[in-house]
């Protein structure tokens, strides 16, 4: 059984979204976590909302890990933001490149989440422990698999402490990876990333874009089911929980649940898969 489990939420952009995710954090407060973490929207645009959901969190007592996004910033910037989240006593960042947001030219002082992490490390030494991304099924950006497993390689050489992967539901695709990953000298833990699945139409689009594979027969089952949300979510526990439940047995040193600000799809998966 694994001990560990964390969870990512993204910042409410109204008074009744910031209401609904302090309850969210109390439901799941109850599975223990290790941390819960932050997203920053593409280019900066979350970032006012990003710090202030941070600092609420860790004003709760939880540890909190923002998500640092370096497309679009530069040196001083990042420089600022550093000190202000180690100024509030906040240990843990995920590193990211982050998206390019639509008429953005401009890719700021970084290009790649590498230079993030070595410029953190040089800034603020081990104050931080910092998470990085990985692809079981290759970051949709990438020329190759081979290429996409050097660049974590090199984020995990630059200062990285962990890598979070993206979501999926193939269990091969990650174990291939991992084991791919150490091969190539990866020493710290790969966490798998979990999405539950509650919404088939909001998954697919997700997953287009960022390049998860939604395998066919889940697709099938999940598209037969139509509107009828209670099936989806029944058989997305089903087929997750069962998910989760595999790769505890593979060792995985935690799980790490996209719980898109619910708290129920995502407990119930971390339940099952301690039970």
């Amino acid at each position: 059984m694994t001990a560990n489990v964390s969870f990512e939420f993204f910042p409410p952009n109204t008074p009744e979204g910031a209401v609904k995710l302090r309850a969210t954090r109390a439901t799941l407060a109850a599975a223990g976590p290790e941390f819960f973490s932050v997203t920053y929207g593409a280019g900066g645009a979350t970032r006012d909302k990003t710090l202030a959901t941070v600092l609420e969190i860790a004003a709760e007592g939880h540890a909190v890990a923002p998500h640092l996004s370096c497309i679009g910033a530069t040196r001083a910037s990042m420089r600022e933001l550093l000190q202000l989240y180690r100024g509030h006593g906040i240990r843990r960042l995920v590193a990211l490149r982050g998206d390019l947001p639509s008429g953005m030219v401009n890719h700021g002082e970084f290009r790649y989440a590498s230079e993030l992490v070595e410029f953190v490390r040089a800034e603020t030494g081990d104050w931080f422990r910092i998470e990085v991304a990985a692809y079981p099924e290759m970051h949709p950006q990438a020329p190759s698999p081979r290429a996409d497993l050097e660049a974590l390689v090199r984020k995990v050489r630059a200062g990285a402490d962990a890598a979070i992967t993206q979501y999926f539901y193939n269990a091969d695709a990650f174990l291939h990876f991992r084991d791919a990953a150490v091969a190539a000298g990866v020493t710290v833990p790969i966490v798998p990333g979990i999405m539950p699945i509650t919404n088939y139409t909001q998954l697919a689009r997700f997953s287009e874009a960022c390049g998860a594979e939604i395998p066919r027969w889940i697709a099938v089952r999940l598209a037969s089911f139509g509107d009828d949300r209670d099936a989806i979510r029944a058989f997305g526990t089903e087929v997750v929980g069962a998910l989760c439940r595999r790769l505890v047995r593979e060792g995985v040193p935690a799980l790490h649940f996209y719980t898109l600000n619910q708290a129920q799809p995502s407990l119930a998966l971390w339940q099952t898969a301690c039970a």
